[in-house]
């Protein structure tokens, strides 16, 4: 195994990208199609281009920062789960410290972007800063570190709201919470998948908590969600026909990961949360139509 001292340059390089998740889009992708959401709903139809562009790099920094601060967080007991053993933390190839290093470059880099966006951004942005930081610990005092995953993966609901030029109003909130319930509900199928290993290792999760009623209560996390998103929709003149198009899809999306995990196979639990990237994407290409 090499140690941080022994790799050359290109494999510290590729270490970083390992890192950084760069090799496994699909946690942007979980921050990406909410962003667009709230930007489409803020917006009443397409962005600015420039306005676009700095939102998907902002979910582009940001995620790859809270995995950069999640594997220092980890760092020890990485190497006993089998799916993040060979991370590069857990194996050594950088260093604790090259991590932090990582993250703060990466959360100035999206500060930098702040400068490009109504003040108003900059004051919410701090919101983000301190729930990607806290975030990857929540596990260790907490049964509930995917509530504080999705409180993270939200805040660029409201922070596409400001980077508009408006004001986080109560349709911002209810797609914030319809986000929140969708992202627990995915993050625990993802937690079942290192249940085994986290009750060894003393890390605590959803999965945990939620016991045998676990893809129950997943279920209704989900129904929530679509119930939340589907009061936006209204709200906003986009339900008939195409959002309600949309979530009736995603409905027979949720009973089909429903089915694939109601034997919690571990697997099965992995592939359904994946399987989410098409979730978001149903639901921007419907809000996406009905604002055309």
């Amino acid at each position: 195994m090499a140690t941080a001292q022994q790799i050359t340059a290109r494999e510290r390089l590729a270490a970083y990208y390992y890192l950084c998740r760069f090799d496994k889009p699909i946690g942007t992708e979980l921050v990406f199609w909410p962003t667009m959401w709230a930007l489409w709903i803020a917006g009443k139809g397409i962005p600015d281009l420039k306005i676009l562009l700095l939102m998907i790099l902002g979910v582009i920094f940001m995620r790859a920062a809270g995995c950069a601060i999640n594997d220092f967080a980890d760092r020890k007991v990485d190497g006993a789960v089998a799916r993040t053993k060979d991370r590069p933390l857990a194996t050594g190839v950088i260093k604790p410290i090259e991590a932090i290093g990582v993250f703060i470059i990466l959360v100035a880099a999206s500060a930098c972007l702040l400068f490009f966006l109504p003040v108003e951004s900059f004051y919410w942005s701090f919101g983000a800063l301190i729930l990607a930081f806290i975030y990857p610990f929540m596990k260790r005092y907490t049964n509930l570190p995917q509530v504080f995953l999705g409180a993270a993966f939200s805040w660029s609901i409201p922070m596409a709201y400001t980077a508009v030029g408006q004001t986080p109003d109560l349709t911002c909130w209810l797609l914030y919470f319809g986000n929140l319930a969708w992202t627990v509900a995915y993050d625990t199928q993802y937690a079942i998948t290192d249940r085994e290993y986290d009750l060894k290792i003393g890390v605590k999760s959803t999965a945990i908590l939620f016991g045998k009623y676990d893809i129950e209560i997943i279920s209704l996390l989900q129904a929530a969600s679509v119930l939340l998103i589907g009061a936006v929709l209204y709200r906003e003149a986009l339900l008939v026909p195409f959002g309600l198009m949309a979530l009736l899809i995603v409905m027979a999306d949720f009973i089909y990961q429903w089915t694939k995990t109601k034997d919690r196979n571990p697997q099965l639990c992995f592939w359904a949360f994946r399987h989410n990237r098409w979730v978001g994407l149903i639901i921007f290409v419907g809000i996406f139509i009905a604002l055309l």
